[in-house]
């Protein structure tokens, strides 16, 4: 495939703080790059990223930082009017307005890459998100999804996109691999907290660590309220630095993964957590959620559990040669079809669908000539 000139327009690929876009758009962008593209990247500059900037400057994209809307127009409508493919991303800040901007102003393939699906179409069915509106949906060549599946079908049936494409989060193989460190935890989570998602960190991680005295505990992550009351044998670390990923996962036995509950409905949804902990050779353990096979092997690859009980008993009767072989097949299984490389190549695949399809002159030209009765 030709080399592409790459525009996107994303929450933050320069501060992993509180959010996972971050490492997904460092992982894709990067594999773009070694495949001969050349990329853009456009941030709004807010504070709290500006705090806890972690990769100002991505070797592999040039990035750029903008004030607002008219500061966006001013300084870059011709990168945009000149590029071949214009990503927006959602949760991009009043993303709705780029997102008019962009589709009246790129005169290339138009994208919407869909980090938070299942939140999306929630909102885009009670009238639309601040980030996309409904009416935009139709209007993009290509709408990149981190969900898979049925959904695809609905975006396309429900919400009038063109070309729904799966284009789920990935981990960078290079950055995360097992690591030799002393084992500090029996069980870990590593997430921002979220409302929805906590009921299932209380039930897979609180209430077990409550029961099991002598077990040692570990909750990472930025945004969780003092009201929660943590048992003594949980540890809380505020925020663990990408660089700092490897470490983390390695310290632990097992890794949980909790799915929010709109994402679980979905199904189709697996987090970058879960890629990342299996790429450092952790086994996974996960809450259970319609698709999760068509990424990892339950039993094989992942453990799934549903209830306190379920965690306690695979922390009981796991052996150590049980666990590190889980770990293995799930490094290969993410190794084999996970990686940022294997998404940049999905993305090409979509681009190039979209450049080689016949135009509506080619069509016309090559119809039968219809001949009245």
């Amino acid at each position: 495939m030709k080399r592409l000139s790459y525009v996107v327009l994303g929450l933050s690929i320069t501060s992993s703080w509180g959010n996972g876009h971050a490492t997904t758009y460092r992982g894709l962008l990067e594999a773009l790059a070694a495949r001969g593209h050349r990329i853009l990247f456009l941030e709004r500059d807010l504070e709290y990223y500006a705090q806890n900037r972690d990769l100002p400057s991505p070797p592999y994209a040039r990035t750029e930082l903008y004030a607002d809307l008219p500061d966006l127009a001013r300084r870059f409508a011709s990168a945009i009017a000149g590029a071949d493919v214009v990503i927006v991303g959602s949760f991009v800040p009043e993303g709705a307005r780029v997102v008019a901007w962009v589709l009246a102003n790129a005169r290339g393939i138009k994208a919407f890459y869909d980090i938070d699906t299942p939140i999306t179409l929630a909102a885009l069915e009670q009238g639309g998100a601040p980030y996309l509106a409904a009416d935009q949906v139709p209007r993009f060549d290509l709408y990149l999804s981190f969900t898979a599946g049925p959904t695809l079908d609905r975006l396309e049936r429900r919400f009038g996109a063109r070309r729904a494409r799966a284009l789920c989060c990935s981990v960078d193989a290079r950055e995360y691999r097992p690591v030799a460190v002393p084992r500090r935890w029996d069980l870990g989570y590593l997430g921002t907290h979220d409302d929805a998602r906590q009921p299932g960190l209380a039930r897979l991680l609180l209430d077990p660590a409550r029961r099991l005295g002598a077990g040692r505990f570990v909750v990472a992550g930025p945004q969780y309220p003092a009201s929660i009351a943590w048992p003594a044998n949980v540890e809380r670390i505020e925020h663990v630095s990408p660089g700092a990923h490897r470490a983390f996962y390695a310290a632990q036995r097992f890794t949980l993964n909790v799915t929010r509950p709109k994402m679980a409905e979905a199904g189709f949804s697996p987090s970058v957590r879960l890629f990342e902990a299996a790429a450092c050779g952790v086994p996974v353990i996960s809450d259970a959620w319609p698709g999760l096979d068509e990424f990892f092997v339950p039993g094989r690859e992942i453990l799934v559990a549903s209830t306190a009980e379920d965690v306690l008993r695979l922390l009981a009767t796991t052996t150590d040669r049980e666990r590190d072989a889980i770990g293995a097949r799930a490094r290969a299984r993410v190794l084999a079809e996970h990686t940022g490389a294997h998404r940049a190549e999905a993305l090409d695949r979509g681009v190039r669908e979209i450049t080689q399809a016949p135009s509506i002159e080619e069509v016309s030209a090559s119809a039968p000539e219809i001949i009245d009765p």
